[in-house]
């Protein structure tokens, strides 16, 4: 018996309740490949739509009983957006962002490490970096499911994948492909492989907050001392902050804005000014977890992990929700035994993956350190290096954003 816990979605409108599973029978005609996907996150709905653009009769369950915004953003890289092309979605995405123009990293007194800009990368990549709300891409994906394809509140209590069969709380229904992209804590990877670790606490938590521009704001990210403070400028006047801090695991605060304002309330502008300008009640939190060990593959029977259900990586490569969307276009596009199968999924997705875990986990190392002596040469190192230009700070991700889905 399994309940895992949906991606979650915001602002969808197509949307059907329970009791609803009679109908998918009816649906799925006779001879259709028939697809259900589990969590109704980014990679989920990017999956859904994929696979209904390749012939797949889909249906998306999500436990969550309303759809509610999600107040983050997000950094779309090159290669998310190439892969969001292939199922027609990219050039709304570019309309709807802001471009990530200058970019860097600074100390806490403001003085900058190192600096590119979204001329440089577009030179380098073909597209620059986008940053956008979550909420606005899941709007973009969910409109273009079919009318009662996403069911929420609906639960997922079990699934055999050698059959494909999954119970949910309103019932079971029997598909040729099952995705589960149900998050970082997924109980369908647990019943798939349970002697497997689980991800580890990578010994920072998280916050993030949407907060009305102040100014003019440009991209950053701020490093101190085991602390990390981040300005993602958004379109209509809206800045995506985020921040982390070397804390014990499941340590919580009363008042999570102030926690903010007594780490970072003294650091440079605009930093402080963003802090004031937020919403103590619009301030996320989350420890951050990694899939250090990575698993032996992405799919068993005919059950296949997407996203953070196959390896949850830490953020400090900005690309979690941009392997998510990867692995969605190339599912959609091996799924089914004509195409080579799950197998060619696994075979596609694991190296490249767990490669990019592994470096994120290792900048994240970095920004652990406190001691003025290793904050001190660490910064060094990214002064030198950022002396020596752009081509050495874009070296790093140029395996990740060079990356092109197969035609």
């Amino acid at each position: 018996m399994i309940t895992p816990v949906g991606g979650g979605a915001a602002g969808v409108q197509n949307v059907a309740g329970n009791g609803q599973l009679a109908a998918d029978n009816g649906r799925w005609e006779s001879g259709m490949a028939r697809a259900v996907v589990i969590g109704a996150g980014i990679g989920g709905l990017t999956a859904a739509v994929a696979l209904e653009q390749n012939g797949w009769t889909v249906t998306v369950f999500e436990q969550a009983a309303s759809i509610e915004p999600v107040g983050s953003g997000l950094a779309i890289a090159p290669n998310a957006l190439r892969a969001l092309d292939t199922i027609g979605v990219g050039d709304d995405v570019r309309k709807l962002s802001a471009i990530q123009g200058e970019a860097g990293i600074r100390r806490p007194d403001g003085r900058w490490l190192s600096r590119t800009s979204a001329e440089e990368a577009k030179q380098r990549y073909g597209e620059p970096t986008v940053l956008l709300l979550r909420s606005t891409l899941v709007d973009l994906l969910s409109v273009r499911l079919s009318p009662g394809a996403l069911r929420l509140n609906s639960r997922v209590e079990s699934v055999d994948a050698d059959s494909g069969r999954v119970t949910t709380s309103g019932g079971a229904v029997d598909a040729d492909l099952v995705v589960a992209a149900d998050g970082i804590r997924s109980e369908i990877r647990k019943v798939l492989f349970p002697d497997h670790p689980d991800p580890v606490y990578a010994g920072v938590t998280s916050w993030r907050v949407v907060v009305p521009a102040t100014g003019p704001v440009r991209a950053s990210e701020t490093w101190g001392r085991g602390l990390v403070f981040g300005v993602m400028p958004l379109a209509d006047d809206q800045v995506y902050c985020y921040a982390t801090a070397v804390v014990p695991a499941g340590q919580v605060n009363g008042d999570e804005k102030a926690e903010l304002v007594r780490l970072f309330g003294g650091w440079h502008e605009p930093i402080p000014a963003l802090l004031a300008a937020a919403d103590p009640r619009a301030v996320l939190r989350h420890d951050i977890y990694s899939m250090d060990t990575p698993l032996p593959a992405f799919h068993k029977g005919k059950v296949a992990l997407l996203g953070d259900a196959a390896h949850s990586m830490t953020p400090h490569l900005g690309q979690g929700a941009c392997q998510a969307i990867e692995d969605a276009v190339i599912l959609a596009l091996h799924a089914g035994p004509a195409a080579g199968g799950l197998a060619a999924y696994t075979e596609a997705r694991l190296g490249r993956t767990t490669r990019i875990v592994r470096r994120s986990r290792a900048i994240g190392r970095l920004t652990l350190w406190s001691s003025p002596l290793a904050v001190f040469a660490r910064d060094g190192a990214m002064s030198l290096a950022g002396k020596l230009g752009p081509n050495v700070a874009f070296r790093q991700f140029d395996e990740v954003f060079n990356w092109r889905p197969p035609v």
